[in-house]
């Protein structure tokens, strides 16, 4: 299966990694918006000019595309779904139906296949939501993430004017987290389950008054959470915001019996050195789904809940009953 990565940031990295871990896979290059020569891959992979990726459409197996969900992806992924299976991690959650129908459109007509929304929230932590609400249909889901750098949070910052720099960290609040896995089923607003804390390296003479404010009132990402935003120095972003550690939590609560007299709680938890790294092996193994149900003649937009489990591992059915089952 030869792949090509179009985008390389953090996600396109991981991506870049994690092919190496996979034998039935091979990168076929790295396709970017900067000018090709000045792009060192981390593996030595060809760098291509973006805009000449359709010249490639037949050597190209599936584009793992690796953009920022706040403008990259709503364009990106239904263009190139147009020439190529493609599959990206698309995480504004609100925009999911939208960006779905937009891709569905391009992929249905091009006879193409695509995967939106793969990683670990949305990707795994949709599954688990799935399963556990299939399993206990008389509780309630809940869903905590961090304490973490969001990717897409922090680039959604990182495009506000005057800012040269964010890291956005994602905070469970621990009174919420205690209250949910003792079983009462609370009801939780979104304000009461987490709060946001922003790092930012602002520009030389930028008005950090309007960055702040333009943080804390951006719909979708920071709106509906208690913010905190704190301006820092490159030097310390450097020093102290390096890493891109995540995780969380998917918790489900739910009764049975014949008067509800028993509870039962489901909890599904992931803590994660590299957001972007897991995130793209999340991807690569996803991206192997994809590539069997093309071969079985598929086409259009998918999501995870339309991936077999058994298409996501490259052991044989008969392996993976005798050893996973």
């Amino acid at each position: 299966m030869k792949i090509a990565i179009y985008g390389y940031g953090n996600l396109g990295r991981g991506v870049e990694c994690a092919i190496r871990q996979n034998d039935d896979m091979e990168l076929f290059g790295v396709f970017t918006r900067r000018d090709p020569a000045s792009l060192k891959t981390l593996t030595g992979a060809p760098v291509y000019a973006s805009d000449s990726i359709e010249q490639y459409k037949e050597e190209i197996d599936l584009v793992i595309i690796c953009g920022g969900s706040a403008t990259d992806l709503p364009k990106m992924t239904p263009r190139l779904a147009e020439t190529f299976n493609v599959i990206d991690s698309f995480d504004t959650h609100a925009n999911i139906p939208a960006h779905y129908a937009a891709v569905d459109a391009a992929a249905a007509k091009s006879g193409h296949i695509a995967l939106i929304s793969a990683g670990w929230d949305p990707g795994l932590f949709s599954l688990n939501r799935l399963y556990a609400s299939s399993i206990l249909p008389d509780g309630a889901d809940y869903t905590f993430w961090g304490r973490g750098v969001s990717q897409g949070h922090s680039d959604a910052v990182r495009r506000i004017d005057g800012v040269k720099d964010a890291r956005q960290y994602t905070v469970p609040v621990p009174a919420a987290l205690d209250k949910v896995r003792s079983g009462s089923m609370p009801t939780l607003s979104t304000r009461e389950k987490h709060t946001r804390e922003c790092f930012v390296v602002a520009e030389d003479g930028a008005d950090k008054a309007a960055i702040e404010t333009a943080i804390k009132t951006m719909p979708n990402y920071f709106s509906d959470y208690d913010t905190t935003v704190t301006f820092i120095t490159q030097e310390e972003m450097q020093k102290n915001h390096a890493a891109l550690p995540h995780g969380g939590f998917v918790i489900r609560t739910g009764k049975t019996g014949l008067n509800g007299e028993h509870t039962h709680t489901i909890e599904y938890s992931l803590k994660l050195d590299s957001n972007p790294e897991f995130t793209a092996s999340v991807l690569v193994a996803c991206a192997r789904a994809l590539y069997k149900m093309k071969a079985r003649g598929d086409s259009g937009c998918k999501t995870v809940f339309d991936l077999a489990p058994a298409d996501l591992s490259p052991k044989s059915r008969d392996e993976i009953i005798a050893k996973m089952l």
